[in-house]
């Protein structure tokens, strides 16, 4: 979903990105391209998750004594 809205985001506004990227890589069948995307976007959200849980620990100790 994240980068569909990327597609979408880049085709109204024109802008080169990663969205119109994969859309041409899809279209291509470019296993590597898309595969490689679609893990560095996977780690991408997995480190923000992992930020935004510590850093919700860090605000609220509370959530720690469970």
């Amino acid at each position: 979903m994240l980068l569909g809205g990327a597609v979408v985001t880049e085709t109204i506004f024109a802008w080169p990105g990663l969205g119109r990227e994969v859309l041409l890589a899809i279209l291509e069948v470019d296993l590597p391209l898309i595969l490689g995307v679609v893990l560095v976007s996977a780690i991408a959200i997995a480190i923000a998750n992992l930020l935004v849980d510590l850093a919700h620990l860090w605000l609220d100790p509370r959530l720690g004594d469970r």
